[in-house]
């Protein structure tokens, strides 16, 4: 089984203007085998860090992103790839309040002169219990041409005058049944990181 998401727009909900970046999510062991299709643009430049380790304030630089929510509790997993082999993976309890970062992923990259495709293994230790909501993103470019994409954006009636793109509108999340990919009598496993979190 697996599901399969195109984003086809900026974060403000305009066509995107290049070859769209596809997420896939497939049942894996212990977790889910999250796979990206992009386009390689290679700007901004590499960051200095080691390829297949994790690097911090990784989202200015070229990435494709995935957050996975639960929206009872405000919990959420954000996983980010570069396509120069470095990650960051971040757990946050309440919008933007990151409480453990840096997590080490499996995290494999195939990288070609103008499209690059990545594996990472996400554990079910690192997802929210009750995890029922799902969002993905792609930032590439540099300086006034730097280009911010949404798998789900903001609906063009909530725009407001010189809003900035903001990848932590919970609010326009949707849904992500993970039964459809695990099976119907599935249950989240319980997390050995999340229950340390108090609140």
């Amino acid at each position: 089984m697996k599901m399969e998401f195109t984003i086809k727009h900026t974060w403000d909900g305009l066509p995107v203007s290049h070859e769209p970046v596809t997420i896939m999510l497939k049942s894996d062991n212990a977790g889910l085998l999250m796979e990206v299709n992009a386009p390689f643009l290679n700007d901004p430049p590499a960051p200095l860090g080691e390829p297949g380790k994790p690097f911090s304030r990784l989202w200015d630089y070229e990435v494709v992103e995935a957050f996975f929510l639960s929206d009872r509790t405000e919990h959420y997993l954000e996983v980010e790839l570069c396509p120069h082999g470095q990650h960051l993976v971040l757990l946050l309890s309440g919008k933007r309040r990151v409480w453990k970062e840096e997590l080490p992923l499996e995290f494999e990259v195939t990288r070609m002169k103008t499209k690059w495709e990545g594996k990472a293994h996400l554990p079910w230790s690192y997802f929210p219990p009750s995890t029922n909501k799902f969002n993905a993103f792609a930032i590439h470019g540099s300086g006034e041409d730097r280009k911010y994409e949404a798998l789900y954006p903001v609906p063009r009636h909530e725009l407001q005058e010189g809003q900035k793109p903001d990848f932590h509108r919970l609010e326009f999340f949707k849904d992500l049944n993970l039964k459809e990919l695990m099976g119907e009598a599935w249950k989240q496993p319980e997390s050995d990181i999340w229950k340390f979190l108090t609140n």
